[in-house]
């Protein structure tokens, strides 16, 4: 005879929650410039790949320190290897090269954000689509409630993104969300981990690839609130979104020879 048949939803997603502790996959100890270099490659191959574009940032050891991939490499060529810890003036304080300029606007997030340990940002086809529509982010879908209420929109495009007014435009704007849609530019997240913050990318991208095909078919509907938040609490919970960057990671590492060179 069972014993959850008659159990309500709740507790049936709490059971869920305790038995993925145990069982799901444990993701390997990997350092952060791994796991960033991994990130770069699962995102190149998830339509995040715009030549020079877009830096992937995350917390270093000392304060106002973080590191970011060396400028002039693609998403497809970073490995641990060459990535840079850098200071909060972009200084680099160990690797070869410079990073790119853009990622002043990383410091000021990371300033304003103590909770925010990993920032990506792209122009990931789709979104920079939904971007120059100067349209916010639709999340009507389960597969995207990772971002629901969790995206924010900002409509002012500043020009070249290497002054300190986009990064004070950009946090401000953001505010406490995981996400945000830059009009006539890219998406950004700032999350907790690496893992989450990759996992969402992927995510934010699909949604602006589907939002833009619905709309294309007629009128997009909301889903209930209530019912987008429940969704959205049940995806991102840290060992779900460890096991979805593990499984990425597994088809990245089985394509490239040298993340970890």
């Amino acid at each position: 005879m069972s014993s959850t048949l008659n159990l309500p939803k709740n507790e049936l997603m709490n059971l869920a929650q305790r038995r993925m502790q145990d069982h799901l996959l444990q993701m390997p100890d990997w350092s952060a410039p791994e796991k960033l270099a991994l990130t770069c490659r699962i995102l190149f191959d998830n339509g995040h790949d715009s030549c020079l574009a877009g830096q992937i940032t995350s917390r270093g050891a000392d304060a106002g320190t973080f590191y970011t991939q060396r400028l002039g490499l693609g998403f497809d060529e970073i490995s641990a290897s060459n990535m840079l810890l850098v200071d909060a003036d972009l200084q680099p304080l160990s690797g070869e090269g410079m990073p790119n300029p853009a990622n002043r606007f990383h410091t000021w997030i990371y300033r304003e954000r103590p909770d925010v340990n990993c920032i990506i940002h792209t122009h990931a086809f789709h979104a920079s689509v939904l971007s120059m529509l100067e349209t916010p982010l639709a999340i009507s879908h389960m597969d995207t409630c990772v971002l629901f209420d969790d995206c924010a929109f900002l409509a002012d495009w500043p020009g070249v993104p290497v002054g300190n007014e986009e990064g004070k435009l950009i946090a401000s704007a953001l505010g406490d969300k995981r996400a945000i849609l830059l009009a006539h530019h890219g998406l950004l997240i700032a999350s907790t981990s690496i893992e989450e913050a990759c996992v969402m990318a992927i995510q934010f991208e699909k949604a602006a690839k589907m939002q833009l095909a619905a709309s294309a078919a007629g009128t997009i509907r909301a889903i209930p609130e209530v019912l987008g938040r429940e969704a959205h609490d049940w995806i991102i919970t840290r060992k779900r979104m460890e096991a979805t960057f593990f499984y990425y990671a597994r088809r990245a590492m089985k394509k490239y020879s040298d993340i970890f060179d």
